[in-house]
C-alpha cells in the first residue's frame, strides 16, 4: 500500500471524454471540486474513448502517460474525474506506484472536511464505509489467507473477513444513531404541522448561491463561499412572510452531477426536509453557461429522493454578473409566480422574492375592524402576539380601534376563546 491521500497534496488530474452523455463529466467542474478539496493540480491528462477500458479505465498507452506524468511532476495522488471499479484503482496504483482517487471518493472527502454537526459526521461516515467496503481487498492482499502454522491451523477468520465484519457492525451502529436523529426531525415536523407553519426548502446545484440567499433572507451567519459544497449541514430558520405569517426556511446541501448514491442514501434523513416542504426554492446560477444542464441534474436528484412532486419556484440568482438584467417576477398563464430574478450577493430583488412567496403560500386572509373597550387589554395583547394588527387608534371614550389581518385558521382559533364576546367587538 502507498501513502493514503490527504488534503493539500499535489495531484495529476485525469479526464476522459466519452460520446455517451450519461458517462460524460465536466472538466471545469472537476477542477472546482479539486480546488474545494484543498488539492493542488499539477497537470491534466485528458483523452477520448468510446467505452472505459476494463483494466485501467483508460487505455494502456494513456495509463503509461499518466505514470510518466507522476514521475515528471513528482505527484503523490492521481485524481480521476470518473467513478472507478476497485480493480481499476488497484491496477492503476500498481502501474503508477501512486495513490489513485476517483470522483466519488473525492466528493466523499470534501463532505468529510465540511461536516460540522454530529448528524452530518455520521452521515458522511456511513457513506464512506459503504464505499470503502468494496475496496478492502486493495489494502489487505497480504492478509487474505487464514493464519497457518503449529497451533494456528483449522477453521478461522481471515483478516479481510474480520475487517468486513467490523465494518458491518459499525454501519449498523451508525444507522441506529441516524434513526434516532430522524425521529427527532419527525417530531419537529409534526410540531410545525400542528402549528400550521409552512416549510420552504432551498435546493439547487452546488455553488448556486443558496447559503448567500439564506443569509440575506434570515440574517443568519451560515458559512457561504464561492466553492463547491460550502454547505453540508442543514440549517433551519424562521422567517416572516406577509399574509402568511411565520414560515421555516431550510438551507440544504447542494446537488452535483452524478451525486454518489451512497451519499444520497446516507443523507436521506436530511433530504426529508426537502421532500416534505410546501415549496422548493430552486436556486440557479443564471450566469453559469451550464445552467440548463444543472437544472436538469437537480431535477434528477429530486426525483431520486421523491421530491419532484413538490411545487417549485425558480430563483434566477447572480443577475449582477449579467448585463441589462433587471430584477423581476415571471408568471404563468394563471398569473402565478414561476421565476424570480435577483442577486442574493447584492440584495437586489429580495422584496420580489417575498412577494412571490406571499402569492405562492398565501392562505385565505380575513380582515376585521375591532372596537375593544379599555378593560379588555388582555384581548388586545393576544392580538399583538399574533402579529396581525395592521392599524391601531383610540376614540374619545378610550376604546381601542384595531384593524387586524390574519389567516382564516388563525382567526378561527383565536375567537374560540370567547366567540360571542369577540364577535360583539367586530364593527360592521
Amino acid at each position: 500500500m502507498f501513502d493514503r491521500y490527504q488534503a493539500g497534496e499535489q495531484a495529476i488530474l485525469v479526464h476522459i471524454d466519452f460520446p455517451d452523455e450519461n458517462a460524460r463529466e465536466d472538466l471545469q467542474e472537476f477542477e472546482m471540486l479539486v480546488d474545494s478539496a484543498g488539492i493542488k493540480s499539477l497537470t491534466v491528462v485528458s483523452g477520448k474513448r468510446n467505452t472505459p477500458h476494463s483494466k485501467y479505465f483508460v487505455g494502456s498507452g494513456k495509463a503509461e502517460e499518466i505514470a510518466d506524468a507522476v514521475k515528471l511532476y513528482d505527484a503523490n495522488v492521481i485524481l480521476f474525474n470518473h467513478s472507478l471499479s476497485p480493480s481499476q484503482e488497484k491496477n492503476i496504483e500498481a502501474l503508477c506506484e501512486c495513490r489513485v482517487v476517483d470522483r466519488t471518493t473525492l466528493i466523499l472527502d470534501i463532505f468529510a472536511q465540511r461536516a460540522r454537526t454530529h448528524e452530518g459526521k455520521l452521515q458522511v461516515e456511513l457513506a464512506q464505509l459503504r464505499h470503502i467496503s468494496t475496496r478492502l481487498i486493495r489494502g489487505w492482499t497480504h492478509l487474505e489467507r487464514q493464519k497457518g502454522g503449529i497451533g494456528l491451523r483449522g477453521p478461522g477468520e481471515t483478516q479481510l473477513e474480520t475487517d468486513r465484519r467490523l465494518l458491518r457492525e459499525r454501519m449498523i451502529s451508525i444507522r441506529k444513531r441516524l434513526e434516532k436523529v430522524e425521529k427527532q426531525r419527525q417530531q419537529g415536523r409534526r410540531a410545525r404541522n400542528r402549528a400550521e407553519i409552512p416549510t420552504v426548502s432551498l435546493v439547487g446545484y452546488t455553488n448556486a448561491g443558496k447559503s448567500t440567499l439564506f443569509n440575506r433572507i434570515t440574517e443568519a451567519d451560515v458559512y457561504a463561499a464561492d466553492q463547491l459544497f460550502a454547505t453540508l449541514d442543514p440549517t433551519l430558520r424562521k422567517i416572516e412572510i406577509a399574509d402568511v405569517g411565520r414560515a421555516i426556511l431550510a438551507d440544504t446541501v447542494g446537488f452535483i452531477r452524478h451525486l454518489p448514491h451512497d451519499l444520497v442514501a446516507a443523507f436521506k434523513a436530511t433530504l426529508t426536509e426537502t421532500r416534505e416542504a410546501e415549496l422548493l426554492l430552486h436556486v440557479v446560477d443564471i450566469a453559469d453557461e451550464r445552467r440548463s444542464k444543472n437544472i436538469d441534474q437537480v431535477q434528477e436528484v429530486l426525483q431520486e429522493i421523491e421530491a419532484d412532486k413538490v411545487p417549485q419556484l425558480l430563483v434566477c440568482n447572480k443577475i449582477d454578473c449579467l448585463e441589462d438584467i433587471e430584477p423581476r417576477i415571471d408568471r404563468d398563464e394563471a398569473g402565478l409566480p414561476i421565476r424570480v430574478w435577483l442577486s442574493a450577493q447584492q440584495g437586489i430583488g429580495i422584496d420580489l422574492l417575498f412577494q412571490a412567496l406571499t402569492e405562492r403560500l398565501g392562505k385565505q386572509i380575513v380582515k376585521h375592524s375591532l372596537c375593544i373597550p379599555p378593560n379588555y387589554g388582555k384581548l388586545r395583547g393576544a392580538l399583538y402576539q399574533l402579529n396581525c394588527i395592521a392599524d391601531e387608534q383610540y376614540d374619545e371614550q378610550g376604546n381601542c380601534l384595531l384593524k387586524v389581518k390574519l389567516p382564516v385558521r388563525e382567526w378561527q382559533r383565536f375567537i374560540k376563546q370567547d366567540e360571542a364576546l369577540i364577535q360583539g367587538f367586530i364593527e360592521s
